[in-house]
């Protein structure tokens, strides 16, 4: 009798503290991560990796030099294979980063194709590979699925064109920045949370001393909650050709400024000249595409030529495309494909066929096809981001309301800069910002 009370007493705290894990794991997934996951995999890790790399073949046969220590000073008759040298460890409420130094023989792409065999060795969520310099990998674990809950982390590469929008599945931010990406194509099927990730860019962009222009043809059901922080909007094609003409004059007055200065982009003019930025956000490209009747031809022949001069040439001129839509190809007509090619970044959300997800990531990423077509439809957010270098990652963006959005447009609507060429689309604005718009881009004094 003692013996089972005994038992009792030294189960029921230890089932206890099984049940508290098991809570803790699945509704504090980073309490259970530091406290429990990280020192274990930690030991796993270094008990584990040199027979992990041996079996994974991440292992080279040692020099002639190095064997010929090993036999005669060391007087070991085996020579073990050498596997990448460990340089850094470090841990994270997400996971853990591992810095490795590449032997002769290796390359980070052997390190990535064995990136899944990694991630079941050491029982982590996932094993991201990296390259962060020529002979480095950086092999970034994560300890559970950091997409279920978002949550942004604090620290994010920072610059004047830069904004973070998603979450990476390695626990970093994914940063739009301009300055690298110029361009970028949004797709997506309808509730894949294609508009959550617009309302995370705008919001964004709205806190940058940036000229904000929409294009909506939905006659704005989309974009007219942003309009205190909008410098122009078009919410029908009548419109949008205008506003796209307008865009197009802008951008070859910015290139004579450039010529005057000698300058190759605005970002090398002096401060007290540079135009500012202009950043267009297209919803629904299609309805730029498509035409009722033949005499809306001709429209749509402009609009689409001058989308291809802003995508070719607008960098230069400190001026970047956001275009949205449900699918985008050359079903579309006649300068689809042309415009797509000069649309660098690609972000695509859960989408209905292949087809789609082959127009946005099949001609730079070819193996993040697959992916998107298994992403489940109760994970609005989550999307595949990838750009022209063939990198690719899994995202999903925090949930943000119209509303929220909205607000945040409001706040900072004192922002919004006076542009003279896109004065007749800018929107009327019930309750304008505190100090009304900053003439950020000063009036060209006209010629005698």
């Amino acid at each position: 009798m003692a013996d089972l009370s005994t038992l009792w007493e030294v189960a029921l705290p230890l089932a206890g503290a099984g049940g508290g894990l098991r809570y803790a794991k699945a509704r504090a997934p980073r309490v259970y991560w530091s406290l429990v996951g990280l020192p274990v995999t930690r030991v796993r890790f270094a008990v584990t990796y040199r027979s992990t790399m041996d079996v994974c073949g991440l292992t080279v046969q040692p020099s002639r030099l190095r064997a010929f220590l090993a036999r005669n000073i060391a007087r070991r008759p085996d020579v073990q294979p050498v596997p990448p040298k460990i340089r850094r460890v470090r841990g994270s409420l997400t996971g853990m980063r591992v810095t490795l130094r590449l032997p002769a023989g290796l390359e980070p792409a052997d390190v990535m194709a064995a990136s899944e065999r990694l991630r079941h060795a050491w029982g982590v969520h996932a094993v991201n590979v990296v390259e962060i310099r020529p002979g480095f990998v950086e092999l970034r674990m994560t300890g559970y699925d950091v997409l279920q809950r978002v949550r942004m982390p604090r620290r994010y590469p920072s610059g004047p064109m830069t904004v973070p929008v998603a979450l990476r599945e390695d626990g970093t931010a994914f940063v739009r920045d301009y300055l690298k990406v110029p361009h970028a194509l949004t797709l997506g099927a309808n509730q894949s949370g294609k508009s959550m990730y617009q309302r995370n860019l705008v919001a964004g962009l709205a806190r940058l001393p940036v000229a904000l222009v929409g294009i909506d043809c939905k006659r704005g059901v989309e974009q007219r909650g942003y309009t205190p922080r909008l410098s122009a909007l078009a919410v029908t094609p009548e419109t949008a050709s205008g506003l796209l003409d307008a865009l197009v004059e802008e951008m070859e007055e910015r290139f004579d400024l450039l010529s005057d200065h000698g300058a190759a982009d605005v970002w090398a003019l002096p401060e007290d000249v540079r135009p500012v930025p202009v950043v267009v956000l297209v919803d629904e490209v299609a309805e730029l595409f498509l035409v009722a009747s033949r005499k809306d031809e001709d429209r749509r022949d402009r609009m689409v030529t001058q989308l291809i001069r802003l995508g070719q040439m607008a960098r230069a001129a400190g001026m970047y495309l956001e275009i949205c839509g449900q699918r985008f190809g050359s079903e579309l007509g006649k300068g689809a494909t042309t415009l797509r090619a000069q649309l660098t970044g690609r972000v695509v959300h859960r989408v209905n066929d292949k087809q789609t997800a082959d127009m946005g990531l099949g001609d730079i990423a070819p193996d993040a096809v697959a992916v998107v077509t298994t992403i489940p439809s109760d994970q609005p957010g989550v999307a595949v981001a990838g750009d022209s270098s063939g990198g690719w990652s899994r995202i999903r963006t925090p949930e943000l309301s119209a509303a929220e959005a909205a607000a945040t447009c409001a706040e900072y609507a004192h922002l919004t800069p006076y542009v003279p060429a896109l004065a007749p689309y800018q929107p009327h604005v019930a309750t304008p910002g505190p100090s009304g718009p900053v003439p950020l881009v000063k009036p060209t004094p006209a010629t005698p």
